[in-house]
């Protein structure tokens, strides 16, 4: 990392992109890392207050969608690293305003990307950013749908089927990141993870959706008979991972991270409601029921609900010696804490 001098890091006041900047923060003190936001609703800047006190930390609010100004930045403060995380990622918000995903992760990708290509192939910058490096984050949803009952897994040479707006937005996202690497031979590496958790995430996601209503009391809701499938990482091992795939992923190529915690959605309300009753018993918090699994509330499926998701890691597992460090139960807990 010791060539790079400054790393944009955009959406990084977002959930993933938050523990991404404290990671890389941390330990690399002698680098100038900047957090890109436009600080939509779901972006939280109490997540990084406490990295202001860095000097190598910098905040810069922008939407990727104006492509001058993104161009501009990187006339001025000569990126040669990005972590591009920024996106619309709700599939829900996806089904009621699609305009939106499109304008967000596909124009804002290719605006990101020209201003890239432009700042590093010219032919008087080639040479001095012979080492820059694009990591683009998407996700597994691209691929579709895998059926319930089955031990199939996406791999990294899944063809594409993306069932919603956002998917086929980060579909298209990636797709143009691939050409850039194949026309103009932009340096870029692809990431496409499982669905994350931990400290942070903004509560309309499942697991937060959860723990909120487990505090309050309130029903929980469940799309269909909560036998959709999903394999959940642990943001920390998501980072480390993104970190190790700018370092040591080859250009061109994507790598699928996951965690190997596949778990129906009503396995995975069951645990949270369990452990919540190991910290908070709800004998403290309601005098009517008996189990915190009485709120649960089955709901009406979203449309295009995918059955099922599994990622296959083994490329990022073998060659580049990545694996996921935390244990599913013990993050929970420390996830629902977090919270409480």
């Amino acid at each position: 990392m010791n060539q790079y001098s400054q790393i944009l890091v955009t959406g990084g006041s977002g959930f993933i992109g938050s523990h991404l900047l404290h990671q890389l923060i941390k330990n690399y003190p002698r680098i100038n890392i900047y957090n890109l936001d436009s600080l939509t609703y779901a972006s939280d800047q109490s997540r990084v207050k406490e990295l202001e006190r860095y000097s190598n930390y910098h905040f810069i609010e922008a939407d990727l969608r104006d492509r001058e100004l993104i161009s501009d930045l990187f006339e001025r403060f000569k990126f040669d690293g990005v972590f591009h995380l920024a996106a619309e990622s709700h599939v829900d918000n996806s089904i009621q305003n699609p305009t939106l995903f499109l304008e967000t992760n596909i124009m804002g990708t290719a605006n990101i990307l020209e201003a890239a290509r432009r700042l590093w192939l010219s032919s008087s910058n080639r040479s001095s950013f012979a080492h820059a490096r694009f990591l683009h984050v998407s996700t597994d949803e691209v691929y579709g749908t895998l059926q319930l009952g089955e031990t199939t897994t996406f791999s990294e040479t899944t063809p594409y089927s993306p069932n919603s707006p956002y998917s086929a937005s980060k579909a298209a996202s990636d797709h143009l990141v691939n050409s850039y690497y194949h026309t103009y031979g932009l340096p870029v590496v692809i990431t496409n993870c499982s669905n994350n958790y931990g400290p942070w995430q903004h509560q309309e996601k499942l697991i937060p959706t959860v723990i909120n209503c487990l505090k309050n009391t309130k029903p929980i809701p469940v799309y269909g008979k909560g036998e959709n499938v999903r394999d959940w990482l642990y943001v920390g091992d998501h980072c480390r991972a993104l970190e190790t795939v700018f370092l040591q992923g080859r250009l061109g190529e994507k790598y699928n991270i996951g965690g190997k915690n596949e778990k129906t959605n009503l396995e995975l309300i069951y645990q949270l409601c369990d452990i919540m009753e190991t910290l908070v018993p709800i004998k403290t918090t309601s005098m009517y029921l008996k189990s915190y699994r009485d709120l649960i509330s089955f709901v009406t499926d979203r449309p295009g609900h995918d059955a099922r998701y599994a990622i296959d890691n083994t490329k990022i597992t073998t060659e580049l010696e990545w694996q996921p460090e935390s244990s599913f139960k013990e993050a929970l807990v420390v996830t629902i804490k977090s919270y409480l």
